[in-house]
Order: C-alpha cells, then structure tokens, then sequence
C-alpha cells in the first residue's frame, strides 16, 4: 500500500551522503537523484525513502510522532542493521528486543531528528 515515504533535510548533500551509507547495508541505493530530493529503494517499483529540502522553502523539522519503519528480513539483521545506524552517527531511542509477541524491533534517530526503526514481525 506505501509508495514512498519522504522526510525533510535542510542540508541535502550532508544527508544524501548519510543515507546512502545508512540504507547500503539493506541494499538500497538511489533510484531518484533530483535537485531537490533524493530517494532510495530497491527500485521504483518497490517501496522507497526520499528526504527533501521542503517546497514551501522553509526549514525542514521533524514531526512530533512521525516515525519510519524498514522491514528487516529476521531479527539478526534488525540487530546488524541497529548496530550499523549507531556506528554511523544515530542516536538510540531503543536497543533491539521484543516489543509484543512477535513483534521484534529497534528504534534510532538520524543525524536531523527523525524517528526510524527497523522491525521483523514474526
């Protein structure tokens, strides 16, 4: 049902270049590289993430609640992939457990604020 998800940046360049290591161990690469957005996936027929300097012109800033979910493929790789996200300058907001019956999942926030886990349900 998700197309794609799009988060704010003030600083593409800075971001664009965080992202594309923080999203390569999940084999996502840029699949749009715009002036004025960047987005990664798998392909554009797949789901995928962009960050944007914001149309209005205005600062970016980050939702009260807003938050971005990866699915992993098991939990080991919801453990590889938090432990990657830390080493490359995001902060916790939730080492990696079981947060309800098979629902396993770790939270973490990128180097502008924004809210990401990443989960295996099952």
């Amino acid at each position: 049902m998700i197309g794609y998800v799009t988060l704010g940046t003030n600083d593409l360049p800075k971001s664009g270049e965080y992202f594309d290591k923080l999203l390569a161990p999940l084999g996502a690469k840029r699949v749009l590289d715009l002036p004025h957005g960047i987005f990664w996936g798998t392909s554009l027929a797949e789901p995928f993430l962009g960050l944007m300097k914001p149309a209005n012109g205005n600062a970016a800033n980050v939702g009260n609640g807003t938050m971005v979910a990866i699915a992993a493929k098991d939990r080991a790789q919801v453990d590889a992939f938090y432990a990657h996200a830390k080493e490359n300058g995001c902060s916790c907001e939730g080492a990696p457990g079981e947060r309800m019956p098979g629902f396993y999942a770790a939270y973490f926030r990128t180097p502008d604020g924004h809210k990401m886990n990443i989960f295996k349900m099952g």
